[in-house]
């Protein structure tokens, strides 16, 4: 049984954290809340800002300095996104995507060759990575894959599709995981590495989603895609649990983002009610509104203690049991939640496009959603503090 009931944990950051922290929210209110709708109504990538974002530092967060990283942890990890998130979750959703997936997973998994080939590029921003795993027909079910990959000499030979790839149209290399033996399920899936313009690797539709609308997400295919024998990360048959590693420290990164929105809901909220007038009188005044800003500010508060002490158990090297699991569900959930009353406050004002409030309520959704569902997230726990 795992209880959780780690107690060293307290929420103080050292002054190089702040001094993070206090550098991407100032870069996320003046270089990226102007441009926040045109890059939603247009859908595109924004090449842009993601480039003066690696100038920062926040593409190779993870990455040790040997390989042109930041060498930063989870804790400064967390701190970015949830900034970042505070004004557009869709580039939030870049920067933890391009880290916490493709980069991660060559970091945490590939040999040193890979490593020394593709992280400086990944951690400087020249490269945007993606990664590869859910399909068609696997979703929560990610051992049900069908993708394969076949030895032919020196070289695999993969065949099948992914689809809701994030980075699946921008990125220029990509982590996929493929079948290489059927008859072992999850012990017979592994994971290459695939670079963009390798012959039979398709980018194939851009979805036209709710949310999350400059975060590119397309579907890839392979079509007798030959790839390099050394592009194998690690050994044969270990994908599915190198997945199952970063799903888990993926989860920090979605926990903080939701963490951020939330703040991003309520803070357009506390400044909305306190210029809309009703009745005479400023809408925060009324009993109704100030309980909906009590609630939000409540629950954030408790969300964010979830996702650091997560981030401080990974930078400990600690195992996370589910720690990790609970941030990602409660965070996700307090999202959704917050945004929703966010609307409310705003009333028909927050059902157009003219005030932030409208696509934060339409970005929440893919955070109880994306990287383990709520209802995973419930499966994982529960199956932990069950266990003998």
């Amino acid at each position: 049984m795992d209880t959780n009931t780690e107690s060293n944990f307290l929420l103080e950051f050292t002054e190089e954290q702040r001094s993070i922290q206090e550098s991407v929210r100032d870069f996320a209110e003046k270089r990226m809340k102007p441009v926040v709708m045109e890059y939603d109504e247009s859908q595109a990538f924004p090449f842009d800002i993601v480039k003066e974002l690696a100038e920062m530092g926040c593409m190779g967060i993870l990455v040790p300095e040997k390989y042109h990283g930041s060498g930063l942890g989870y804790t400064e990890y967390a701190l970015i996104v949830e900034e970042l998130a505070r004004v557009d979750p869709s580039v939030a959703l870049t920067v933890a995507a391009h880290n916490g997936l493709c980069t991660n997973h060559i970091l945490m998994n590939g040999s040193e060759a890979q490593k020394e080939k593709y992280l400086p590029k990944l951690a400087t921003g020249e490269m945007i990575g993606a990664w590869g795993l859910t399909e068609p027909v696997s979703g929560s079910d990610a051992a049900s894959m069908i993708t394969t990959a076949v030895k032919d000499g020196d070289e695999w030979v993969l065949n099948g599709s992914k689809t809701f790839i994030t980075h699946g149209g921008v990125g220029h290399v990509a982590v996929i995981m493929a079948v290489t033996d059927k008859t072992k399920h999850s012990k017979g899936i592994s994971a290459f590495i695939v670079e963009k313009g390798t012959p039979g690797f398709i980018v194939g539709k851009k979805e036209n989603k709710l949310g999350m609308r400059s975060s590119d997400t397309c579907q890839l295919m392979f079509d007798n895609c030959r790839i390099p024998a050394e592009n194998l990360i690690g050994v044969e048959g270990e994908g599915f649990k190198q997945t199952m590693k970063i799903l888990e420290g993926g989860r920090i990164s979605i926990a903080a983002l939701s963490v951020g929105l939330a703040e991003g809901a309520l803070s357009e909220s506390i400044k909305y009610s306190g210029e809309r007038k009703q009745f005479g009188k400023p809408i925060n005044s009324f009993q109704g509104i100030q309980f909906k800003i009590a609630d939000m500010a409540t629950e954030i508060e408790a969300a964010r203690l979830m996702t650091f002490k997560a981030a401080s158990i990974k930078d400990a090297g600690k195992p996370l049991g589910n720690s990790a699991a609970m941030a990602k569900l409660f965070a996700s959930e307090v999202a959704e939640r917050c945004a929703n009353q966010a609307v409310q406050i705003f009333g028909g004002y927050g059902f157009i496009k003219d005030f932030p409030v409208e696509k934060f309520y339409r970005d929440v959704k893919l955070l109880t959603i994306g990287e383990g569902t709520s209802e995973v997230q419930r499966i994982v726990i529960s199956r932990n503090m069950l266990s003998d």
